[in-house]
Protein backbone atom coordinates (compact mmCIF):
# COMPACT_ATOMS: atom_id res chain seq x y z
CA UNK A 1 0.00 0.00 0.00
CA UNK A 2 1.42 3.38 -0.99
CA UNK A 3 1.63 6.30 1.39
CA UNK A 4 -1.19 8.06 -0.51
CA UNK A 5 -3.41 5.01 -0.13
CA UNK A 6 -2.60 4.76 3.59
CA UNK A 7 -3.31 8.44 4.11
CA UNK A 8 -6.63 8.25 2.27
CA UNK A 9 -7.59 5.12 4.21
CA UNK A 10 -6.83 6.89 7.49
CA UNK A 11 -8.94 9.85 6.40
CA UNK A 12 -11.84 7.49 5.63
CA UNK A 13 -11.47 5.89 9.07
CA UNK A 14 -11.45 9.35 10.67
CA UNK A 15 -14.58 10.38 8.74
CA UNK A 16 -16.37 7.16 9.66
CA UNK A 17 -15.53 7.74 13.33
CA UNK A 18 -16.71 11.35 13.08
CA UNK A 19 -20.05 10.32 11.59
CA UNK A 20 -20.41 7.73 14.34
CA UNK A 21 -19.83 10.44 16.97
CA UNK A 22 -22.48 12.64 15.33
CA UNK A 23 -24.88 9.71 15.30
CA UNK A 24 -24.25 9.01 18.99
CA UNK A 25 -24.97 12.66 19.79
CA UNK A 26 -28.56 12.22 18.58
CA UNK A 27 -29.06 8.65 19.81
CA UNK A 28 -30.97 9.75 22.90
CA UNK A 29 -33.60 11.45 20.78
CA UNK A 30 -34.52 8.59 18.46
CA UNK A 31 -38.09 8.45 19.67
CA UNK A 32 -38.39 12.23 19.55
CA UNK A 33 -40.69 13.31 16.67
CA UNK A 34 -39.19 16.80 16.63
CA UNK A 35 -36.75 17.78 13.88
CA UNK A 36 -33.11 16.93 14.28
CA UNK A 37 -30.86 19.98 14.48
CA UNK A 38 -27.36 18.97 13.48
CA UNK A 39 -24.45 21.36 13.20
CA UNK A 40 -24.55 22.08 9.47
CA UNK A 41 -21.14 23.76 9.44
CA UNK A 42 -19.54 20.55 10.72
CA UNK A 43 -21.59 18.47 8.29
CA UNK A 44 -20.53 20.76 5.43
CA UNK A 45 -16.88 20.28 6.35
CA UNK A 46 -17.32 16.49 6.46
CA UNK A 47 -19.18 16.54 3.14
CA UNK A 48 -16.36 18.48 1.46
CA UNK A 49 -13.80 16.06 2.84
CA UNK A 50 -15.84 13.09 1.58
CA UNK A 51 -16.06 14.65 -1.89
CA UNK A 52 -12.28 15.17 -1.88
CA UNK A 53 -11.74 11.57 -0.81
CA UNK A 54 -14.06 10.38 -3.55
CA UNK A 55 -11.95 12.17 -6.17
CA UNK A 56 -8.66 10.99 -4.67
CA UNK A 57 -9.80 7.37 -4.45
CA UNK A 58 -10.31 6.98 -8.21
CA UNK A 59 -6.66 6.46 -9.19
CA UNK A 60 -5.63 4.84 -5.91
CA UNK A 61 -8.19 2.11 -5.22
CA UNK A 62 -10.30 -0.41 -7.13
CA UNK A 63 -13.71 0.70 -8.46
CA UNK A 64 -15.57 -0.96 -5.57
CA UNK A 65 -13.82 1.26 -3.03
CA UNK A 66 -14.31 4.36 -5.16
CA UNK A 67 -18.00 3.56 -5.57
CA UNK A 68 -18.55 3.17 -1.82
CA UNK A 69 -16.81 6.46 -1.04
CA UNK A 70 -18.92 8.14 -3.74
CA UNK A 71 -22.09 6.68 -2.22
CA UNK A 72 -21.10 7.97 1.22
CA UNK A 73 -20.45 11.40 -0.28
CA UNK A 74 -23.83 11.45 -2.02
CA UNK A 75 -25.62 10.31 1.15
CA UNK A 76 -23.89 13.09 3.10
CA UNK A 77 -24.92 15.68 0.48
CA UNK A 78 -28.50 14.45 0.73
CA UNK A 79 -28.43 14.73 4.51
CA UNK A 80 -26.97 18.22 4.26
CA UNK A 81 -29.69 19.35 1.83
CA UNK A 82 -32.39 18.19 4.25
CA UNK A 83 -30.70 19.54 7.35
CA UNK A 84 -31.41 21.25 9.65
CA UNK A 85 -34.98 20.93 10.63
CA UNK A 86 -36.47 18.80 7.87
CA UNK A 87 -35.62 15.36 9.21
CA UNK A 88 -36.78 13.75 12.43
CA UNK A 89 -34.06 12.44 14.72
CA UNK A 90 -34.85 8.84 13.73
CA UNK A 91 -34.56 9.54 9.99
CA UNK A 92 -31.36 11.51 10.53
CA UNK A 93 -29.96 8.59 12.53
CA UNK A 94 -30.74 6.17 9.68
CA UNK A 95 -29.19 8.54 7.11
CA UNK A 96 -26.00 8.68 9.18
CA UNK A 97 -26.05 4.87 9.32
CA UNK A 98 -26.16 4.72 5.52
CA UNK A 99 -23.11 7.00 5.30
CA UNK A 100 -21.21 4.92 7.84
CA UNK A 101 -22.12 1.66 6.09
CA UNK A 102 -20.70 2.89 2.79
CA UNK A 103 -17.54 4.12 4.53
CA UNK A 104 -17.16 0.82 6.39
CA UNK A 105 -17.50 -1.09 3.12
CA UNK A 106 -14.87 1.12 1.48
CA UNK A 107 -12.45 0.74 4.40
CA UNK A 108 -12.87 -3.03 4.45
CA UNK A 109 -12.07 -3.21 0.74
CA UNK A 110 -8.78 -1.36 1.12
CA UNK A 111 -5.93 -3.71 1.71
CA UNK A 112 -3.86 -3.30 4.84
CA UNK A 113 -0.56 -5.19 4.82
CA UNK A 114 -0.50 -8.11 7.27
CA UNK A 115 2.39 -6.63 9.24
CA UNK A 116 0.29 -3.50 9.95
CA UNK A 117 -2.81 -5.38 11.11
CA UNK A 118 -3.68 -6.15 14.69
CA UNK A 119 -2.72 -9.73 15.61
CA UNK A 120 -6.34 -10.91 15.60
CA UNK A 121 -6.86 -9.49 12.11
CA UNK A 122 -3.93 -11.30 10.52
CA UNK A 123 -4.53 -14.24 8.25
CA UNK A 124 -1.97 -16.97 8.61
Amino acid sequence: MTSEQRQLRQTLIFLRTSFEAVQHSIAGRLDDPLPCWLDTSMLTLMSRELARCSQQAKPLFPPLVTEQVFIASQQCDLLLKQCPGVLSSAVCYRQLSAIMLALTNAIEQTDTPAKRRWPWQRRF
